[in-house]
């Protein structure tokens, strides 16, 4: 993919370019390429409608755990309760640190949550004018700087040691040399609290391959030294951790630069008394990615964005509604930031004494309003009789979908937006060709090229995203963008390309010659975690999902001898708990949904007897299908040959499901076991209802209810607004008049509002492909500027 460019000055070598083709594919061709192509109830006639129109056509609230479905009822906080103080056991455990209180911000009353003063959203002021502000004494930095030299050729003091135990599994670790640096740093840290986190020295690690390894010497580092030093891995450097001193959390947050002393300030409530040391708050969005909000309020807080934890992502193209936590911030540093949001508010702030992991929800509430509905037949009626027939139609679909289900199918969304799909890129990976991984990463058309987009023709809709995205990657391969006009350049949701790009881009300072252009690996490694085993996943969907359309088409809803269902779910013994495998992604849960919570408690599942099946005990919605890996059991019936014979296939990629343990972790996977069937949690609401255009909003959202309540209350808020979306996808804000209960010009529509939950890790688009038969057709939403 990457020739050696010259270091001597002459024009470099053009990179061979993959060029994705244009495909003006259907949707049900993007289906059966997935494996999507089994009814339920084929012989229920269907209707057509469309999906997503406006993206407040869509709108998603988590379930809790409790059962209740979450909604932003405020924007901001209010006045925190205070609880009464709890002793905190001892603990033994490594796992469970012993930390001091977090150094106080100062109090901040409700009112000026909202109105947050500019200087606390900018970083720390400089020394000079104001310096005496950070401390008593003003030290040069020169001097500072020199005192940091001595510091660190010095052994700790004795009343400075660390425990026996921690001292021990920072030296298993990282080793004499660098366990003796760190030594040294905490010591100084302890002996000048005044100086600033920057004045003091990093310390690096060795190269630590093992990502578990790494992981542990996180938790060591913040344990063993009581949370005043911080580790992160570097991401130019794969494997090396780097320690530094960790900021005071003062009264500008993660900043830390105006109360190094770490006093508590006035009236300041611990995180004992608050309730936890994590901070739950309700994460409301509109047309956003869930990580795009969390890292601008991350970049705000100057934290990295992996630090806020969700039980799942979101659609980008609706209106949602989750819970997010995050260690140690306070409520104030985030309500602040609903002044400076662009399409997303937080409220219903909390403390809890725990965080949030993958699966942590019962699953998710959908309100979908289905617009230009059309059903066999209607041709040549009037409104009304129209409205009679759309009626019965919905009714027996609806019905068949409570009682029968649906094939609990990976949706499209799983296999990405382009036409060479993650899954694809999953396949390279596996069959051990990370180049062509990263060839299928950095694929694009032609025709998204500026010169070869017509503003003023057929094209003019295409998102400027995905134009500057291959432009970025045409002029990368040229040689003609270097990595600081690439991070200035590429949108910020292509982050794997740009990641790669900048990698594969490293030059050695001193020769000017590429030092890393062939290392595949290290360029994939250097893609978020999640997002880079997203691709091996998404292979493992494929594979699902034909697994799953050939144990219908065989059996139907008979359960036979061989199928498979969850060790202990209808046994005598206590029901496993739901799981997650070693990559954090939603397996299942025995009532239905797929959930998480530990990866070292796998679910097991074994093979249904001939005398099961043939008696009562077991239903279709009992059974599972594996996804592809090294530590599940394969169906053992005809399904299980199925396996074989397609991942051996082409398409399949010549892989064996037997043998799916690779020398890279990240392609290793244990694989999963998933509901074949699924149905709603509840029963399904709907309603036909006429409507006149498409500006009518039909159906509230919760920001359109907060908008209500204070306009009935006679209030203003300027932080709360509603956001739309020009052509190049920026976020605009416009009042609630011009878009909530619009006038109707000639309501000659049919629009089908539709109201159901599903478990975790279910796909609202296929469960809509069985109520409409695949007539509910995806909105392209880069062709529409209407919130």
């Amino acid at each position: 993919m990457a020739t050696k460019r010259s270091a001597e000055g002459e024009e470099p070598p053009v990179k061979k370019a993959r060029i994705e083709p244009v495909l003006q594919t259907s949707q049900e061709d993007q289906e059966c390429a997935v494996g999507i192509t089994v009814y339920v109830s084929p012989d229920l006639p269907g209707f057509k409608c469309t999906v997503k129109q406006r993206y407040t056509d869509f709108l998603v609230n988590e379930i809790l755990p409790t059962g209740e479905v979450l909604h932003l009822t405020e924007i901001g906080e209010k006045k925190s309760k205070r609880v009464k103080a709890q002793p905190v056991p001892e603990s033994k455990s490594v796992a469970t640190p012993k930390e001091p209180e977090l150094e106080a911000e100062p109090k901040i009353e409700v009112e000026s949550e909202v109105e947050t003063k500019a200087e606390d959203l900018q970083g720390p002021e400089p020394n000079g004018a104001n310096g005496a502000h950070n401390s008593g004494n003003i030290t040069t930095t020169e001097n500072v700087r020199s005192e940091v030299k001595n510091d660190n050729e010095v052994a700790a003091p004795d009343d400075v040691a660390i425990s026996a135990e921690n001292k021990q599994s920072v030296l298993t670790i990282f080793g004499e040399n660098v366990t003796s640096k760190l030594m040294n740093l905490y010591s100084a840290v302890l002996k000048h609290p005044q100086r600033k986190a920057r004045d003091h020295n990093t310390v690096k690690s060795e190269m630590i391959p093992d990502k578990s390894v790494r992981t542990d010497a996180h938790k060591v580092v913040r344990v063993a030294f009581n949370s005043k030093l911080q580790s992160e891995t570097l991401q130019d450097e794969p494997g090396i951790i780097a320690i530094k001193v960790a900021p005071p959390k003062g009264a500008s947050g993660a900043r830390g630069e105006r109360n190094p002393n770490g006093n508590n300030a006035k009236g300041q409530v611990g995180w004992n008394e608050l309730g936890g040391q994590y901070l739950h708050f309700t994460l409301y969005k509109e047309n956003k990615d869930t990580m795009e909000a969390l890292s601008f309020i991350a970049s705000q807080l100057k934290i990295p964005a992996k630090n806020f934890e969700f039980a799942g992502t979101k659609d980008r193209r609706g209106v949602t509604v989750q819970k997010v936590a995050v260690f140690r911030v306070r409520s104030g540093q985030i309500a602040g930031l609903n002044r400076m949001a662009r399409g997303w508010r937080v409220g219903g702030f909390e403390y809890k004494k725990h965080g949030l992991a993958l699966g942590d929800l019962l699953g998710n509430e959908f309100a979908l309003t289905l617009r230009d509905l059309t059903v066999p037949g209607e041709e040549g009626l009037d409104l009304p009789a129209r409205l009679e027939l759309a009626k019965s139609a919905v009714s027996a679909a609806a019905e068949s979908f409570e009682t029968k289900g649906y094939l609990n199918y990976y949706g499209l969304q799983r296999f990405g937006s382009f036409s060479t799909g993650t899954h694809i890129t999953g396949l390279k990976i596996l069959q051990g060709d990370l180049q062509g991984a990263i060839d299928n990463i950095l694929t694009y058309s032609r025709d998204l090229l500026p010169e070869n987009v017509d503003r003023n023709g057929e094209n003019n809709k295409i998102p400027t995203d995905d134009i500057i995205r291959a432009d970025c990657i045409r002029l990368w391969r040229e040689g003609r963008l270097n990595p600081a006009e690439l991070r200035d350049r590429i949108p910020r949701r292509f982050s794997a390309e740009s990641s790669i790009m900048q990698y594969l881009s490293k030059k050695d300072r001193k020769t000017g010659r590429l030092i890393q252009e062939a290392d595949w690996q290290g360029a994939l490694m250097t893609i978020q975690r999640g997002l880079r085993l997203m691709y091996v996943h998404a292979y493992q969907s494929l594979v699902w999902n034909m697994a799953a359309g050939k144990r219908w088409e065989l059996y139907g809803d008979k359960v036979v001898e061989g199928d498979l269902v969850i060790v202990g779910e209808k046994d005598d013994r206590p029901v496993v708990q739901d799981e997650v495998d070693e990559a954090g992604e939603p397996i299942i849960r025995p009532s239905g949904e797929d959930a998480g919570i530990a990866e070292d408690s796998f679910t097991r599942a074994r093979p249904v007897s001939k005398q099961e099946a043939e008696s009562d005990k077991h239903t279709i919605f009992d059974i599972v299908l594996p996804q592809p890996g090294f530590d599940v059991l394969y169906p053992s019936n005809a399904i299980g040959d199925f396996y074989k014979e397609f991942m051996a296939s082409e398409q399949g990629g010549g892989l064996d499901p037997y043998s799916m343990r690779r020398s890279w972790k990240d392609a290793s996977m244990s694989g999963g076991y998933r509901k074949m069937m699924a149905r709603p949690l509840q029963g399904v609401g709907w309603e036909v209802i006429p409507y006149g255009g498409m500006e009518e909003q039909l159906v509230g959202t919760d920001m359109d209810v907060i908008q209500k309540r204070e306009r009935e209350q006679g209030q203003t808020n300027g932080g709360v607004g509603r956001e739309g979306v020009d052509g190049n996808g920026d976020v605009h804000m416009e009042s609630l008049s011009e878009v909530a209960g619009a006038p109707a010009v000639g309501k000659d529509k049919l629009a089908l509002v539709l109201r159901f939950q599903l478990g975790s890790s279910q796909y609202a688009t296929m469960a809509l492909r069985e109520l409409t038969k695949g007539g509910a057709l995806a909105y392209k939403p880069e062709f529409n500027t209407v919130r």
